[in-house]
């Protein structure tokens, strides 16, 4: 027998802090949308830090990725537990998915399986061109950079042909150790914003608009971005179960982000499946479909047995 049903899995910061400010209590207030949503099932719950290597992870049915966010950080550190834990217990998402997920190569993926994702170039680690060269390869005057391994908008650049020698070095740099992505600079992102779908179980739940600040372009809150509840259309919540369906395996839960591309069509920013803010305190059921999801692959598992 399983001690445990479900552990919800955020990182060490967020598991007794000491100081409360809005951005701590958000995480926890999300955390506990999930945790009491799964009891509701009947599942007994835990939470606890990834890394917390007092625990036997044997000893619980799932693990349930939350709000790990310091795992792109850790990444040498966290790979190696996740390999681990892996082999004792079930994980949500699972490993698979989250090491496809992980790196934006799988938007080719994406691509391949008929999702429009924005015109992206991938510059695979060890290149010997600059940015000069791959600027004028790919005909961009105004575009973003990023490692291919990313997360909160870590080394995100925006270039253009005015600044692009001021960021030379640091390419050169990043380029001997990862691979990045360079995309044409989304102007619909600053003028329109950037909408999440939230699909729990391959169903769209509910969604939110992000606004970067004046001035910026990322529209991560860590940056002075906002967010704002938003009802999308039928058009952009079929794009976004497509995009889940056309995943390697079917997530429990995803993030979707998309917008409106330079070419005035819907494409995807980001598809999130390990960590992703899924705005719960905005729409507390979608909590409970994620808990639903959970509990029906539990009832599954128990008639295997």
């Amino acid at each position: 027998m399983k001690k445990y049903d479900v552990i919800i899995l955020t990182d060490k910061r967020y598991v007794n802090p000491q100081k409360l400010d809005n951005y701590i209590q958000n995480v926890l207030d999300e955390d506990n949308y999930v945790k009491i949503a799964i009891e509701n099932q009947g599942l007994k719950v835990a939470r606890l830090s990834w890394d917390d290597a007092t625990f036997d992870w044997s000893t619980t049915k799932y693990i349930l990725f939350r709000t790990t966010w310091d795992y792109f950080d850790r990444f040498p550190e966290f790979s190696k537990w996740l390999n681990t834990v892996s082999k004792q217990t079930t994980l949500l998402n699972s490993e698979r998915i989250i090491r496809w997920n992980i790196d934006k190569h799988y938007l080719q993926d994406l691509k391949q399986n008929g999702v429009h994702i924005c015109e992206s170039y991938f510059i695979e680690k060890g290149t010997q061109f600059t940015l000069k060269e791959l600027s004028l390869k790919y005909d961009l005057k105004d575009f973003v950079l990023k490692p291919c391994i990313s997360g909160a908008a870590r080394h995100t650049y925006k270039i253009n042909l005015e600044n692009i020698n001021e960021y030379e070095e640091t390419f050169s740099s990043l380029i001997l150790e990862e691979a990045m992505i360079i995309q044409p600079f989304q102007y619909n992102i600053v003028e329109k914003g950037e909408i999440s779908l939230m699909v729990m179980n391959g169903k769209f739940t509910h969604a939110v608009l992000k606004i970067a600040k004046p001035g910026d372009f990322r529209v991560q809150d860590d940056f002075g971005g906002s967010v704002h509840n938003y009802t999308p259309t039928k058009e952009e919540i079929i794009f976004a179960e497509n995009a889940v369906k056309a995943c390697i395996e079917t997530p429990i839960y995803a993030r979707v982000d998309v917008f409106t591309d330079n070419n005035s069509k819907l494409a995807i920013a980001e598809l999130e499946l390990i960590e992703p803010e899924l705005w719960f305190r905005n729409h507390p059921a979608a909590a409970d479909e994620l808990a639903k999801g959970i509990k029906q692959l539990t009832n599954k598992n128990e008639e295997v047995i």
